[in-house]
């Protein structure tokens, strides 16, 4: 079979995905449940329908995207032809996570696919009841040639990266993602990172508290905290954070319940290994809020913590988790030493309503992406790059990017033969004036 020209058979194969996902959806619910005790409103908001509505974008525009692109050609080059052709880089390593097992599954593969690859799929081994249903769906739709879904642990992912591939997407922590870049040097293979980082959340004297605290309960324990662009701190002026703190307090009531244990829309920590480590990170001297742990079933609660020092261990890296550290500052100095403690973060926060005080904060520090006045939901925007910058990742995706991503740009130009001018053959004598006077027109 010929994946690599062949549109509509690229395009029949996603239409055929859709349905299946469709499908399935019950399933894939029940797995994510199983798995980590995703709610059902997350599994669908945040999993099934995006993977449903990145298919159908991609299926309606599929032949627009992969389009030859004419460009103008440069008058150096006269007569010519110029234009782009997009071309598949072949085979694609896709390593995807646990944390959004099916949506950073499929995501980036329903790309690759449509920009005409071969793909060898590494779901995640700490989501396996995902994993199974991402096999099975997969083998209803693609022939193994195709589309191939290899599961195992990390000596699977080891043995794929030791193979030679044309594109390699990774997502998942930096600490791996640098073993994953390493691997890829080795052959000079083009990669994608989506790693993360520790996002800051500012909050200054203007913003409206309320609301602010409702946005970021939101976007923070979504997924139990498990979100690469979860806000990973609060950095708010000082005068405000008493204030801030009470309604935090109420946010997070309101949305799980005096004991979110037994809330049905909070999740739990994907396995023991990762409990222990978010549990090792809470100091019970400093919890404002929350703090209480079950090991048997993976339950961290939304724990609030009042923290004075960017030395402590929960400082010191990505969270990744349902704990929510509050830093003060009293001027604009402190932020700037803090957000330059961390470099660069996948995404960045802002609540203000000083619009001079967001611009300076976005255009000061750079990040992968964010919001203000809000948290997360830049991730929803196809027609926004999603991708990190520095140690939380290279490269975005989503949308017609996640094509081009998956596209190698075939640059052509298409020279004429009713015209040859002889100034650039040799001998070069004579001509390097004219040349001069020529160039000045460039």
């Amino acid at each position: 079979m010929n994946y690599k020209l062949n549109i509509n058979s690229r395009k029949e194969a996603l239409i055929k995905l859709l349905d299946v996902i469709i499908k399935h959806e019950n399933e894939i619910i029940e797995a994510l449940y199983d798995d980590f005790r995703k709610p059902p409103f997350e599994s669908i908001a945040t999993e099934i329908s995006y993977v449903i509505s990145e298919l159908k974008y991609t299926i309606k525009n599929i032949e627009k995207w992969s389009k030859t692109r004419w460009v103008f050609p440069s008058l150096l080059n006269f007569p010519s032809t110029d234009y782009i052709v997009k071309e598949p880089y072949g085979k694609v390593l896709i390593i995807s996570p646990w944390n959004y097992p099916f949506q950073l599954a499929f995501c980036p593969m329903i790309s690759a696919v449509a920009a005409g690859n071969q793909v060898v799929l590494k779901p995640s081994e700490l989501a396996p009841k995902t994993s199974s249903q991402i096999v099975k769906i997969i083998e209803k739709v693609f022939h193994h040639h195709h589309v191939k879904v290899i599961e195992g642990g990390i000596e699977a992912a080891k043995n794929l990266l030791a193979q030679r591939w044309d594109y390699i997407f990774f997502t998942g922590s930096a600490t791996v993602g640098k073993i994953v870049a390493k691997a890829a040097a080795e052959h000079l293979t083009p990669t994608t990172l989506e790693l993360g980082g520790k996002n800051p959340c500012i909050i200054d004297e203007t913003a409206n508290l309320k609301l602010a605290a409702k946005r970021i309960v939101w976007g923070k324990f979504l997924n139990a905290g498990q979100t690469c662009i979860a806000p990973d701190y609060i950095l708010i002026q000082e005068d405000m954070k008493s204030h801030f703190v009470d309604f935090l307090k109420k946010e997070i009531t309101n949305a799980y319940g005096k004991n979110p244990q037994e809330s049905p829309d909070f999740a739990r920590i994907i396995n023991e290994k990762n409990c222990y480590r978010l549990m090792s990170l809470i100091e019970p001297k400093k919890v404002i809020f929350g703090g209480e742990t079950d090991i048997d079933s993976c339950y961290i609660s939304p724990t609030l913590i009042e923290e004075d020092s960017l030395d402590t261990s929960l400082m010191s890296e990505e969270i990744f988790g349902p704990i929510l550290p509050i830093i003060t500052y009293k001027d604009e100095k402190k932020i700037e030493l803090t957000l330059s403690k961390y470099g660069k973060p996948l995404a960045l926060y802002v609540f203000t309503d000083d619009r001079k005080f967001a611009k300076k904060i976005i255009t000061q520090f750079a990040f992968g992406g964010g919001c203000v006045n809000d948290t997360v939901i830049h991730f929803a925007n196809k027609r926004l790059p999603f991708g990190g910058v520095g140690h939380s990742g290279m490269g975005a995706y989503h949308g017609q990017l996640s094509f081009d991503t998956f596209s190698h740009k075939k640059a052509i130009v298409k020279k004429a033969n009713w015209l040859d001018l002889n100034i650039r053959y040799a001998p070069y004598s004579k001509k390097l004036d004219t040349l001069k006077n020529i160039l000045k027109w460039f």
